[in-house]
């Protein structure tokens, strides 16, 4: 293809490149972040100094300072202060936390074909009316007496973002919270966690840590959940709190924390840190151009993706079927639901773009 891409400006393009080509050296032509993240090189360097602490039986402390660290570094990404911070495994236990909070009976509204892990754990307490629509109709799909709005700020099968301005200024309307799972943004779009009453996100994807972590960012009133997960790190003061009932809960978001997974959090701080120094920014501009150069060479031979403006994401229906004469040219791509889906980070080049197109072209 022609023509060049337009992605961090100048005055970052070198840092940027420096950076990205210290930490990763993929050895295929990977464009499958939606599934899962490729490491840095600092974050594999974290796990592995964590593993060796354990292996010799060092003090521990250090790795629970990865876990506040990491928190810091996420809510900084997120724009809220730490404390409203929790920390966890997987989105389907905040999910969890806030359907216990719910009334029975109360309607939650979703979007159809949205993540299992957001919308199963609704389902899952079976006294609530939990109502799909599609994504473009979601904001006006509010009405009186729904009480929660839950929704992937991007679809995890093509891509398409919701419209959480017009959703939010809804739910406020009719006096519902909302919900949002930021798995597949956090780290390429920028988030505006405080204008949601809650935001959920793993850390394996876009953020680009291990698996086994989560996010998860609540009011500062906590929303009306109970820590039902609660064991002793959801203590005001932790090591006291490890031998019967939790006595006092912390005073933050922390009292919704799971016990850690300490080698997963040392490198996910890494992760952060890195996307931090980077800037989500500059990692948004360069992400999207490379979709967008991918969408014209798909008109170009003669493919329709899913409308979605802005996203990092792409997906291409009728063509899941070539995901597995992909992967054995060397290039890593997902098959959902018959769509062939690429998803595009920091560590894609044009190069990488053009290489998809030529083998969809062959």
């Amino acid at each position: 293809m022609d023509g060049e891409i337009q992605g961090p400006q100048s005055g970052s393009m070198e840092t940027f490149e420096n950076l990205v080509r210290a930490e990763f050296a993929p050895k295929h032509t990977y464009l499958n972040t939606a599934s899962n993240g490729l490491l840095p090189a600092r974050t594999v360097s974290a796990v592995q100094q964590a593993v060796r602490m354990r292996a010799e039986g060092t003090p521990l402390g250090p790795l629970y300072e990865d876990v506040e660290a990491a928190r810091a570094c996420f809510a900084r990404l997120a724009g809220v202060p730490a404390e409203r911070v929790a920390t966890g495994a997987s989105v389907a236990e905040y999910g969890g936390l806030i359907a216990a909070s719910l009334p029975a009976g109360a309607e939650v509204l979703t979007a159809e074909a949205d993540f299992a892990s957001l919308v199963n754990p609704f389902h899952a307490r079976g006294d609530l009316k939990v109502r799909a629509v599609p994504l473009e109709r979601l904001a006006e799909s509010v009405r009186p007496g729904t009480a929660l709005v839950a929704v992937s700020t991007a679809q995890s099968a093509d891509g398409r973002l919701a419209d959480l301005p017009a959703v939010r200024e809804a739910a406020r309307a009719h006096g519902a919270r909302t919900y949002v799972d930021a798995s597949q943004s956090a780290g390429w779009l920028p988030m505006e966690a405080d204008a949601d009453d809650f935001l959920a996100a793993v850390g394996f994807k876009w953020l680009l840590g291990p698996h086994g972590a989560a996010f998860f960012v609540v009011p500062q009133d906590f929303g009306g959940l109970t820590p039902l997960l609660a064991g002793w790190v959801a203590g005001e003061r932790p090591w006291e709190s490890c031998y019967g009932p939790v006595e006092e809960l912390a005073h933050s978001a922390r009292r919704f924390d799971i016990s850690p997974s300490l080698l997963t959090y040392a490198g996910l701080r890494a992760s952060l840190e890195l996307l931090e120094e980077i800037g989500v920014d500059v990692v948004h501009a360069h992400d999207v151009a490379l979709a967008d150069r991918f969408r014209v060479g798909l008109a170009e031979l003669g493919h329709a993706p899913v409308p979605a403006p802005g996203s990092a994401i792409v997906s291409v229906p009728g063509l899941g079927h070539r995901q597995g004469e992909l992967s054995r040219a060397g290039i890593e791509v997902s098959d959902r639901a018959g769509n062939l889906r690429a998803a595009f980070h920091l560590y894609n080049t044009p190069a990488d773009v053009d290489r998809l197109l030529e083998v969809l072209a062959a």
